[in-house]
């Protein structure tokens, strides 16, 4: 590589990079939760990738925390009866491997072609616990994409989606188009994505967005109205959970950040402090 820019070439390669933070998380002797796979989908580039984001390899808790959050919603749901999951621009993620998901269970990943021929070139061997769909999608396509969910709609009762990571990317119209058109299905009960102020938003932008807007993939989305942004959509909060509270309480905070950890959290949306959670939303 000519330099370490030219390492993330494009928005998939974020997941390579995101993987690498799961699996230090696996490493650790209290881990919050085990990923097996993160590592070896991680490759060579996700830790090349890592070592360039300083900000983010100092600051890797919110990495983790999303995906403990999303899991601890995820089994809520599956033990209230959900017996659909869309994973929206799955990437890189290995829970339909690692978690203990029944075998009745219908596990749809969406995301593009390339990402997934070199995701089930190295799973090849590895066998997933649910029974494991995979849709090659450019979600930007809303034809496409709008055919693909009404297909799925009509074969679950209780579909929970996920878009882990995915909606930062995307204009604030874009996010509201694509929680409309998930919220005109009423088998789709449950919607699980995390927010962050606008402030936070800023800080990224300045920490880390220039290398990923580089690759035409610049952080975007963080409403000013915080979870209700989605409350004309069609969707209600019914879970909003601070990760940096949540890292807090679970010891995954830098020491300095503890001082902060006493502070009230903000009434309202957060404006400009940083602040970010994983919620899930019902529909309305």
């Amino acid at each position: 590589m000519s330099s370490n820019d030219s390492l993330i070439r494009n928005i998939s390669d974020t997941a390579a990079w995101v993987a690498v933070y799961r699996a230090d998380e696996t490493d650790r002797s209290d881990a919050l939760f085990r990923d097996p796979f993160a590592r070896k989908l991680a490759g060579e580039r996700g830790p090349r990738i890592a070592d360039t984001m300083r900000f983010a390899k100092r600051n890797a808790w919110p990495f983790v925390m999303r995906t403990y959050l999303g899991d601890e919603f995820i089994m809520g749901e599956i033990r209230n009866g959900a017996d659909m999951v869309i994973n929206l621009a799955a990437g890189l993620d290995a829970r339909p491997y690692r978690m203990a998901l029944p075998p009745s269970l219908t596990w749809v990943e969406i995301d593009l072609p390339g990402i997934f021929d070199y995701k089930e070139r190295i799973l090849k061997d590895d066998r997933p616990v649910c029974a494991l769909e995979r849709i090659r999608l450019d979600l930007s396509n809303v034809g496409a994409r709008r055919a693909v969910f009404d297909a799925l709609a009509a074969r679950g009762k209780r579909i929970l989606v996920i878009a882990e990571g995915l909606l930062i990317y995307l204009e604030s119209a874009q996010v509201a188009e694509l929680a409309r058109d998930l919220s005109s299905h009423a088998s789709i009960q449950r919607f699980i994505c995390e927010i962050a102020s606008p402030g936070l938003l800023r800080m990224m932008q300045k920490e880390v967005g220039p290398k990923l807007e580089a690759a035409g993939a610049p952080f975007k989305f963080a409403p000013a109205e915080g979870p209700d942004f989605f409350v004309p959509l069609g969707w209600k909060p019914l879970a909003v959970r601070s990760m940096f509270r949540e890292a807090a309480k679970l010891r995954r905070l830098p020491f300095l950040f503890h001082l902060f950890s006493f502070l009230p959290d903000p009434k309202g949306p957060a404006g400009n402090r940083p602040w970010s959670a994983v919620c899930m939303f019902g529909r309305t």
